[in-house]
């Protein structure tokens, strides 16, 4: 029986790594072309090439529970097609062992993804991401590539940002309780130095009453709650995050009274996306088992990419949806997952 364990979870786990494969090479090539019109100044082409390659563990990530249900579909999908399950049925073999099977390649995804966004993506995405926006940062000046961040009444613009302390054109506007603008600054680099940040090169220009002073200093202290550990937060987009950055960046803004939204949603996609994938696989077992059971091949493939494609749609529509209309994050990740785990079971109990 161990045998038979192991062959199922082999073609499987094949199919899911090959699938995978597959994705992330089409969506490296489409990424690149669709980077080769940014390409100009001191972003060249060795840059684009080195910015896709360290954006591919962030693929692989996300294309873990598409891979899962693609790649379920077309490993228990061949071995149906050589009549091998039946036999196996035929032999005393369970349905619920061979879903079993079925699981431990999906666990050994379950992990790989829980590393690879845990630990490797938000840091291959942070240094790809600086290099790409110092690359694009011209003498200091406005790249439209950089990041915004707020804290209190200061608003602040980074034109290229080191998660290891050294900022590149800080903007700062600061405006009153009325939130009129009181003082803008620009400074040509900070850096943190002693667990404080000193600016370099500034220009400064204040509102006096009816005229606005300017004056230039060559170095000066900022005051910030703004750390490195934090910057290396605020480098990445929210689906970028580790699940512990997101957890420390959400409890920075609950502090600042900012909206924490976007990055709860982030959050729970992250946590609960080991269960997407065991979802999403016991859909895929159960269309071989049940309605796609005498189909071929080409049509198991086809129904798993659209069924992954609404997958994905229906989470994205909801999440965007409970940041709009106000019901909790956690919902519109979860509701998906529990629809899939519903049909899924349903098709089975059928089959059993």
């Amino acid at each position: 029986m161990r045998k038979l364990d192991r062959y199922i979870a082999w073609n499987v786990l094949a199919s899911m790594v090959m699938v995978l494969v597959i994705l992330v090479v089409l969506e490296s090539m489409f990424a690149f072309l669709g980077e080769l019109d940014n390409v100009r100044g001191n972003y060249q082409m060795v840059d684009v090439v080195v910015y896709i390659l360290l954006l591919i563990p962030k693929k692989i990530y996300e294309f873990i529970p598409v891979s899962a249900l693609i790649g379920c579909l077309a490993g228990l999908g061949s071995m149906a097609s050589n009549s091998e399950l039946v036999v196996m049925r035929a032999a005393g073999v369970s349905l619920w062992r061979m879903v079993w099977s079925v699981m431990k390649p999906a666990l050994v995804l379950i992990c790989v993804g829980i590393v690879v966004g845990e630990y490797v993506a938000p840091t291959t995405e942070q240094i790809a991401e600086t290099r790409k926006n110092i690359a694009r940062s011209y003498n200091g000046e406005y790249s439209g590539e950089g990041v915004w961040h707020r804290e209190g009444n200061e608003f602040m613009y980074f034109n290229a940002v080191e998660p290891n302390g050294v900022l590149y054109g800080v903007s700062r506007y600061v405006f009153d309780g009325e939130m009129r603008l009181k003082e803008s600054s620009f400074a040509k680099r900070a850096i943190y130095q002693q667990n404080h940040w000193i600016l370099e090169d500034v220009t400064r220009s204040r509102v006096e009453g009816n005229k606005v002073v300017s004056e230039k200093v060559n170095t000066e202290p900022w005051n910030t709650s703004l750390t490195t550990t934090l910057l290396k937060v605020v480098v990445v987009k929210p689906d970028g995050l580790s699940i512990s950055g997101l957890n420390t960046y959400t409890n920075y803004l609950e502090e600042q009274g900012l909206d924490t939204g976007e990055y709860a949603l982030a959050f729970w996609t992250k946590a609960l996306q080991p269960l997407s994938i065991f979802s999403l696989v016991l859909v895929g077992i159960s269309f071989v088992f049940g309605p796609l059971r005498s189909v071929s091949m080409g049509l198991r493939i086809f129904s798993g990419v659209i069924t992954g494609v609404v997958f994905m749609i229906v989470q994205n529509l909801l999440g965007p949806s409970s940041l709009v209309f106000g019901f909790p994050p956690l919902l519109s990740v979860l509701l998906p997952v529990l629809i899939c785990i519903g049909i899924g079971s349903l098709l089975l109990y059928k089959a059993a």
